[in-house]
């Protein structure tokens, strides 16, 4: 089971909002609705870019990959926060609310750039899916399309100890500010093995579709070519992925909604045929891949998307890690040659 806060996952995806979920991380607790409203605004308040960081953003190279981009564009927001020195609880509050703000705004304003559209000037009545999608595509979103990305985000927003979460634990340990831990949590999040599974995904249902091929046959001659299908098994779950259960189900409204069940449909059979064949379940990423591009969102943006997402949860874990700080000093096991080993001078060896 998943639960944020002793709250399961489910009922969060079903009854929350990505502001509330984000509350729930930073407070641990439900916020009653005046705060949720008062915290809502702040977060709402905090989509401000500086400008020296829009000018890097138009600087950079449009090939560049977003991940690339916003590894290094919350480097640089640390220069201009004006809590830039400050590491207490409260500082590190402010700070998080603008990171969760900005790194939409990033991730929004450089895939404009980089097509040479306008950029669109963020709406602060907004809620925060809603926004990074009207700045994503200049029109406003539906509210099936908003819900999707809400959802979406709440059930990326925290999961343990993982890979990123962890980088972003141990610098803070080392009592580095938080705009530090977050860029360590971005760099391991850009990895293949942690944030691309949701690509490789959509890749696959590409291939299939330029192949004009049955989706299992395709994929059954993959298992024959021993290669991997991503978007299956967890080393966490050995039963489904509770964060599937909803992508599922919003990738078929959402595709039903478009007029445009293709990617669903696939994703459906490819599901059925590797859990019979492999005994293998969906992950997050599976149904992830087909819900993000039903919303109209480019292949290399679904990894910079789950850093929009989990911005909240890489907070929770610096505030609690610098609000009771012990030094993360893992030990080494050595396996090397027998100890101790003698030095051999160099016209010896």
């Amino acid at each position: 089971m998943l639960s944020y806060r002793g709250i399961d996952i489910h009922e969060l995806a079903s009854k929350s909002t990505f502001e509330e979920t984000t509350y729930l991380l930073w407070e641990g607790k439900l916020p009653t609705a005046s705060e949720l409203a008062s915290f809502s605004k702040e977060l709402a308040e905090a989509r401000e870019l500086n400008p020296a960081v829009l000018d890097f953003l138009r600087s950079v190279p449009t090939t560049a990959t977003p991940m690339e981009v916003l590894r290094t564009a919350v480097s640089l927001l640390s220069i201009y926060d004006a809590d830039e020195k400050l590491s207490t609880h409260d500082a590190n509050v402010r700070k998080s609310f603008r990171l969760t703000a900005q790194i939409a705004m990033i991730v929004a304003v450089f895939d404009r750039i980089r097509k040479g559209k306008p950029v669109v000037e963020a709406d602060k009545s907004l809620s925060h899916a809603a926004n990074f999608l009207w700045m994503l595509n200049g029109e406003k979103p539906s509210e099936t399309a908003t819900r999707a990305l809400d959802i979406a985000l709440i059930l990326h927003a925290d999961h343990e100890l993982n890979a990123s979460t962890f980088a972003a634990r141990v610098i803070a340990a080392t009592l580095a500010d938080l705009h530090s831990a977050i860029t360590g949590a971005i760099g391991a999040l850009k990895g293949p093995l942690h944030g691309g599974a949701n690509e490789a995904t959509m890749r696959l249902l590409y291939a299939i579709d330029e192949a004009g091929a049955d989706p299992v046959e395709y994929v059954r001659q993959m298992f024959i070519e021993k290669k991997k299908i991503s978007g299956f098994g967890h080393r966490v779950y050995h039963t489904e992925d509770p964060r599937a259960t909803h992508l599922r189900r919003m990738s078929e409204e959402l595709g039903t909604a478009a007029g445009n069940t293709k990617w669903f449909d696939m994703s459906k059979k490819i599901e059925a045929f590797v859990k019979g064949e492999k005994k293998l379940n969906a992950n997050v990423d599976f149904y992830s891949a087909s819900t993000y591009t039903t919303l109209g969102i480019d292949i290399d943006l679904f990894t910079p998307i789950f850093a929009v997402s989990r911005i909240s949860g890489w907070a929770a874990h610096v505030i609690e890690q610098h609000d009771d700080n012990r030094l993360i000093r893992p030990r080494a096991d050595y396996t090397g040659p027998e100890y101790p080993a003698p030095y051999i001078p160099v016209d010896k060896r």
